[in-house]
């Protein structure tokens, strides 16, 4: 049990090249660790129960009602994805200035972020709300299907995007200076009003209407109202006036040039971060849409159950990218090389874990979303239930390649984090996914088979952008960084 003991030391994991002084004790070290990664991983985990509850409340509609919720999915993301982008550089920069102890330094910049995400929302619900239809139709909506269901679901959805985007970035600040107990409660809260108004809306229940896809799309909308009214409140309340955090109506509420290019520094390469992402994944979710109604309603299921496993290593990478940011700010690389590893070390236990309840409950998770009654439900639940054993083999490579981008985007090395980004996600998966769709799916005219194969490049990709970002954290080149 030696070795054992030794992975797990925090002796083990900074080299001595790398060492600034004295290595914190290993229990200290993780209990540090699990102060902010609990909460942070329980807000995670939550909200993607409650967006999996969300699935399976619209699933009682049917195959076809969960698909066209799933359209959604990918237009939504690349929405967020100049707010996720955005949000980057908040934590990082926030998480920075919270170690120096610049606290009026750490409240400009939410100040000016909070700015720029508003004239982002300008622009995006201009473009997406008069063209609704067409994206929808252009990633797969089928007319009389899916279509126009996807469609209002959609523009519900862009309606509530001033209130996602701002509480994401007060959000991404409170992570930023360690309060993941507060973003736990903020978000929560609201998904938990969505899950609420989800069964009154899309059943009806007592003097509510009866929506279906509409009433899943307005509680939504109304669960994001609910979580920013939560994020302001914690940033103006009267009470919180000792707070690292904490905005007024009398602050200076222009644009600071120091300010904006401290966040473009980190978010620029953020942003080509995730619009990659967000284009790679659509051009997947598109091509496995191509397989027909019954596979694509199987992936989503698969999907739901990849976001959940997914928000575990989010969390722990939430927890590693606000204790490496506070302490290069601090000016102990060491220290933040030895959170980024504590981090790994952990999300390696809870994926492994995962695995195993994917493993073995794979039958009864997916029944959760497939009812006797449905079209095909057969035929959905044992695809599903295929799809699942690669969910399962996903699991190591995926908690430790989110950990580890967590800990380099902390660190503000986002340029390398777009890079293999780019290669993997808009490279290798869609190129891989049309070959394996083209050949076993069109070909062959085997669409269950094609399905697997294009979960398989999924887990390609993942491996690959593992080993991409553990190269790139233990070279220790992210130590230099200056934001």
């Amino acid at each position: 049990m030696g070795w054992l003991r030794k992975f797990f030391s925090t002796e083990s994991m900074v080299p001595e090249r790398l060492r600034v002084g004295e290595l914190l004790p290993t229990e200290e070290a993780y209990r540090n660790l699990m102060r902010l990664a609990v909460p942070s991983v329980l807000e995670m985990v939550l909200m993607a129960l409650i967006s999996m509850a969300d699935t399976m409340m619209v699933s009682t509609m049917g195959t076809n009602a969960i698909a066209a919720v799933g359209l959604v999915t990918q237009p939504r993301l690349i929405m967020l994805c100049f707010f996720y982008a955005l949000n980057t550089g908040v934590t990082a920069i926030v998480a920075r200035r919270r170690g120096e102890g610049n606290r009026d330094a750490a409240n400009l910049t939410l100040r000016n972020a909070i700015l720029v995400a508003l004239v982002i929302i300008a622009g995006l619900m201009a473009i997406t709300l008069p063209f609704s239809k067409q994206i929808i139709r252009m990633v797969g909506g089928v007319p009389g299907v899916t279509l126009e269901d996807g469609t209002t679901y959609f523009r519900i959805i862009a309606l509530a995007l001033p209130a996602n985007a701002l509480s994401m970035c007060i959000c991404a600040a409170q992570r930023g200076v360690g309060n993941t107990k507060l973003t736990m409660y903020v978000n929560v809260i609201s998904n938990a009003v969505n899950v609420l108004f989800n069964w009154l809306l899309i059943n009806g229940i007592g003097p509510f209407p009866r929506w279906g896809v509409k009433g899943a799309a307005v509680a939504t909308a109304i669960g994001l109202c609910v979580g920013l009214v939560l994020s302001v409140y914690s940033l103006f309340h009267t009470h919180r006036h000792t707070a690292f955090l904490r905005l007024s109506l009398h602050d200076k509420w222009r644009f600071d040039k120091s300010a904006l290019m401290a966040i473009s520094k980190v978010g620029k390469s953020a942003l080509l971060e995730q619009l990659c992402i967000r284009g790679g994944f659509l051009i997947y979710a598109m091509i496995v849409a191509n397989l027909g109604t019954n596979e694509y309603a199987a992936h989503i299921i698969g999907i739901q159950f990849l976001q959940l496993s997914f928000s575990f290593g989010d969390g722990v990478g939430v927890a590693s990218t606000a204790l490496v940011g506070q302490m290069l700010g601090k000016k102990r690389p060491d220290l933040a090389h030895m959170y980024g590893k504590i981090a790994q070390r952990f999300a390696l236990i809870l994926s492994i874990a995962l695995a195993v309840v994917v493993v073995t409950c794979r039958a009864g998770l997916v029944n959760l979303f497939i009812y006797s009654d449905t079209a095909n439900d057969q035929y959905v639940r044992e695809l599903a239930m295929r799809v699942m054993i690669v969910v399962a083999a996903m699991q190591p490579f995926q908690t430790s390649a989110v950990v580890s981008t967590g800990a380099l985007r902390g660190a503000g090395d986002t340029r390398y984090v777009a890079f293999s980004m780019i290669l993997t996600v808009v490279g290798m998966r869609p190129l891989l996914s049309f070959g394996a769709v083209t050949l076993i799916g069109k070909t062959l005219e085997l669409p269950e088979l094609a399905l697997i194969g294009a979960w398989c490049v999924a887990l390609l990709d993942m491996i690959t952008r593992m080993v991409l970002m553990l190269r790139r954290y233990n070279g220790g080149k992210w130590h230099a960084i200056k934001l």
